[in-house]
């Protein structure tokens, strides 16, 4: 993971990741039809990130590759996960109540922790979704549904999210994320009781018709291709003891192994309505984000330390609002490297308890600002999308998550981080 390098670049290129971010929010908005081709998009990316890839090349290619590697990573680690769930198939259906999905939500959280966010997401929104397809209301449920499973759920664990594992990897204790158990059961505590009271409101106001066809619909659940279950932990423990390149071999092998159908019948994925269009259309805008967003990383890398920050709520912060819009890994590594230049008492890993405990959270638990501060965000959009629900636009999303999210994290600031 390239966490800033030797050449600096002017503030000035920054600009390419901003228009990277300007097309992912206004264009679905201007041109729907064409932004909605995977291939427009992977060329809009291209466009903008081929200056930064002709100033890397001259001044630091090393860095070009190390961030080449990142991206590949992050897409193995994606593709993996994708194509191993879709071989779990959860039937049956239970009523949509607000207290069913609030459990689900609940149960995504603790098992975002165990097998990561993007396992724990893109195993569990296809039962989520069939479980609500009676529903006319369903778009907010998907929205909290990325708040608590796809990021906020992610933080008990190294397996998690990806800054954790990192932090493991610097000496971190395994267990030291367990510290973060008070501040994940409050900040899920709290994103869950506004998405019950949300829901309860949304029920009632959906149509009787739909919710006879809801209770009528009632079927036990079932799970077929449970071997994948076992493929799902393979991919974990890939993730946890191997390293580049021999983990994305381990990835791909076990993505093949799950495609076969000598192991995963075709039945199970059909019946999934699986399909490579949610995995594609990551993979092409996060190649333009993950190239233009290396100048800023490198900037934030290199003048970090003239931020002024001191106090944890300012890591908290920083680091949070930074990962929101930028890969939340390098910018984990970036905030602890400025926290182990501050002198601090050197409680865990050269850092203080509760200043590595801001950074952590804030990496991971404001991921969920926007459609890109995770991997799975978008990810779990696009396959909601496909399934007929109407997911609010890029700056539709940040107004859900400016109204829940931002005050739950200023009460979060206030138990742990004041």
């Amino acid at each position: 993971m390239n966490a800033g390098s030797a050449f600096v670049p002017g503030p000035g290129w920054i600009l390419p990741f901003a228009a990277m971010l300007l097309a992912i929010a206004i264009l679905p908005l201007l041109v729907p039809a064409f932004w909605a081709s995977n291939l427009r998009k992977l060329a809009v990316g291209a466009a903008l990130g081929l200056p930064v890839f002709v100033l890397y090349v001259r001044h630091d290619p090393a860095a070009l590759w190390h961030t080449g590697g990142d991206y590949l990573s992050f897409l193995a680690l994606l593709a993996s996960l994708f194509v191993v769930s879709g071989g779990v198939l959860v039937t049956g259906d239970i009523q949509a109540r607000p207290a069913v999905n609030t459990a689900f939500l609940a149960v995504g959280a603790v098992l975002a922790s165990l097998v990561g966010t993007t396992g724990a997401s893109v195993l569990l929104i296809r039962p989520l979704l069939a479980t609500n397809e009676e529903r006319g209301h369903v778009a907010h449920t998907v929205v909290f549904f990325i708040f608590v499973v796809s990021n906020i759920g992610g933080c008990l664990t190294p397996l998690g999210d990806p800054p954790l594992f990192l932090g493991y990897l610097l000496g971190v204790p395994f267990a030291w994320t367990l510290r973060l158990a008070p501040h994940w059961l409050l900040a899920n505590g709290l994103v869950l009781a506004v998405y019950y009271v949300w829901d309860r409101r949304a029920y009632a106001r959906e149509d009787a018709a739909a919710i006879a066809r809801d209770e009528a619909a009632v079927r036990p659940i079932r799970v077929a291709g449970q071997r994948n279950v076992a493929l799902l932990l393979a991919v974990v423990a890939s993730v946890a003891f191997l390293h580049a390149p021999y983990r994305e071999l381990a990835m791909l092998a076990v993505s093949a192994l799950s495609l076969s159908p000598a192991f995963t019948p075709r039945g199970v994925r059909e019946a999934n309505r699986f399909t490579f269009h949610a995995l594609a259309e990551v993979a092409a805008l996060f190649a333009g984000i993950f190239l233009t967003m290396l100048p800023a990383l490198d900037v934030l890398h290199a003048r970090g330390r003239d931020l002024g920050l001191t106090e944890p709520w300012h890591f908290f912060w920083a680091a949070g609002l930074l990962s929101s819009f930028l890969d939340n890994a390098p910018t984990y590594l970036t905030f602890v490297a400025i926290a182990q230049s501050l002198g601090l008492p050197p409680e865990v890993a050269g850092m203080s308890h509760r200043v590595l405990a801001a950074v952590s959270a804030g990496a991971v638990f404001m991921g969920a600002n926007t459609y890109i501060g995770n991997g799975p965000n978008f990810m779990v959009r696009s396959i909601a999308q496909e399934r007929g629900v109407a997911m609010p636009s890029f700056l539709g999303y940040m107004a859900y998550s400016g109204a829940v999210l931002i005050p739950v994290f200023v009460v979060v600031t206030l138990v742990f981080f004041r």
